[in-house]
């Protein structure tokens, strides 16, 4: 005969079940940031075997990973220091030796771990600096790595074309890499993504620029992802120009 179990018990158990699923919830975003790790871990290995179109895939994988953990702490509003913590050494493998090892095995060498160097420089200003709760200051790693994960990608998927050529060759690559690395650590303030609400007044660049980009990519495939990153960085240099000009 199954036993009753007493009001205590009950209670005893409920708020025990409450406990596990109060702690499940808090552990969601730290594992889509796991995720977001795993894919950076494993496109280092399709990088450095030469693979750039897993390499690719995997990183954007991470970046959806990325965007959905820092969603799911403000939906489930579970911030931690130990999250924001674990999200940066995940960004750094993920977005910074990721397409570092890219650039290594396309040939620029050692001086293609230039983009992790800046990228770790990157994270690290980003967590102590609160004048980035909005906006970014320097290119996002994110931005940065998906521009050379796609370049490695035109360049394995479109050997022969005009475009797989020029991203071939290994002075340019180094120049890029160089180049973007500045970026990320400048004072150049960068539009974020992130929607506070969807009016349209509110967040008329960051539509208009999904809007284009998303033509660009419907029409271009993965060759528009460099053109987009590109288009992110004017855009971003020419609002900060005019809003420099109009206070002063």
């Amino acid at each position: 005969m199954q036993k009753c179990h007493t009001p205590e018990k009950a209670e005893k158990y409920y708020i025990c079940q409450k406990k596990i699923m109060r702690h499940i919830i808090k552990s969601i975003p730290n594992l889509l940031t796991l995720s977001n790790l795993f894919c950076g871990c494993v496109a280092v290995t399709y990088a450095f075997s030469g693979d750039f179109i897993t390499a690719f895939w995997l990183v954007v994988l991470a970046a959806v990973f990325d965007f959905l953990d820092g969603m799911a702490a403000r939906l489930l509003n579970v911030h931690s220091p130990i999250g924001a913590d674990l999200d940066s050494l995940a960004d750094m493998v993920s977005f910074g030796v990721a397409p570092s090892a890219v650039l290594f095995t396309m040939g620029v060498g050692w001086f293609g771990f230039v983009v992790a160097l800046f990228s770790a420089l990157r994270l690290a200003k980003f967590n102590v600096d609160d004048r980035q709760t909005t906006e970014f200051i320097g290119l996002p790693v994110p931005a940065d790595a998906l521009f050379f994960v796609s370049v490695g990608y035109i360049v394995s998927a479109g050997a022969g074309t005009y475009l797989a050529s020029v991203f071939s060759t290994v002075w340019f690559l180094s120049a890029l890499a160089a180049l973007f690395s500045l970026l990320m650590v400048s004072e150049i303030r960068m539009f974020s993504l992130k929607f506070k609400n969807f009016g349209f007044k509110d967040n008329a660049l960051r539509y208009c620029f999904l809007a284009s980009s998303a033509v660009l990519v419907a029409l271009l495939g993965v060759r528009a992802v460099p053109f987009v990153i590109v288009g992110y960085i004017v855009i971003s240099m020419v609002r900060n120009f005019v809003t420099v000009t109009k206070l002063s």
